[in-house]
């Protein structure tokens, strides 16, 4: 929301900015996933790097005079993955868990197709081995005095990850699966929180993403309809909000 301001014969424009979350990573934090993955680097000496990377996505945005910082989510291989890597239950996957579908580019990058992999689906009862965000944003906030924002994934998001054929054995309904990820985000903003958080961002992408017929196509085909996405889910990420009046959300679409 842009709010015009008169200051003698100059109007001054003040606006309210922050990241969405991520920044591109750089090419060198990618190699060294890529290094971490083939066994020729040491978990150690990647936190050493990904550290580096978060150092220098706090010193862009501050030198931009942003006063809401993030970590560039620069520990992350998708804005959804630390769900993924924090919590057991998921499955074999890879990142075209998170990227696929259409991806549309101009005419030197082309046009891309992505299906979903045919054996994504939730496999066993989620169990948490650690909290998903705590790393990120205790040292995040070692790192500036502005107002550190975390994000994390709505639940709802991860109808993706739901299976009526690979999860029928764990999680027999959609609903039963999404009421135990609701669970984890809640028990997250709770730790978050008592860690000092002020600003929390759960990112909802996929419901903007219903205009696309596809994309409501296959979200509905799990087994919700698009009305019942706009209603329950948003019940579900009310409850991960939680009753936290002093903490300002973020609702990221």
């Amino acid at each position: 929301m842009l709010c015009p301001l008169i200051k003698g014969d100059k109007t001054v424009i003040a606006a309210h900015t922050d990241v969405v979350g991520s920044l591109l990573r750089p090419d060198w934090l990618l190699k060294a996933r890529q290094d971490v993955e083939k066994g020729t680097l040491s978990s150690a000496e990647f936190k050493t790097l990904e550290d580096r990377a978060v150092d220098g996505a706090v010193s862009l945005q501050e030198a931009a005079g942003l006063d809401v910082i993030t970590d560039g989510e620069m520990r992350r291989t998708s804005f959804q993955s630390q769900m993924t890597e924090a919590v057991d239950g998921f499955g074999d996957h890879t990142l075209n868990a998170f990227l696929w579908g259409d991806w549309h580019g101009d005419e030197t990058a082309g046009n891309h197709r992505l299906e979903r992999p045919t054996d994504l689906g939730v496999i066993k009862k989620l169990t948490r081995r650690r909290f998903l965000s705590t790393e990120e944003f205790v040292y995040l906030r070692s790192k500036t005095d502005r107002i550190p924002k975390v994000s994390l994934p709505s639940p709802s998001l991860w109808a993706n990850f739901w299976s009526p054929e690979h999860s029928k054995d764990a999680y027999p309904t959609l609903d039963s699966f999404l009421s135990d990820v609701t669970d984890i985000l809640c028990d997250e903003v709770a730790e978050l929180v008592r860690l000092g958080a002020t600003y929390i961002q759960l990112d909802a992408p996929h419901y903007t993403a219903f205009i696309d017929p596809d994309t409501r196509a296959f979200y509905e085909s799990q087994g919700w309809s698009a009305d019942r996405y706009l209603g329950a889910g948003i019940e579900l990420d009310n409850a991960v909000i939680g009753q936290f009046p002093d903490i300002t959300f973020g609702f990221h679409l």
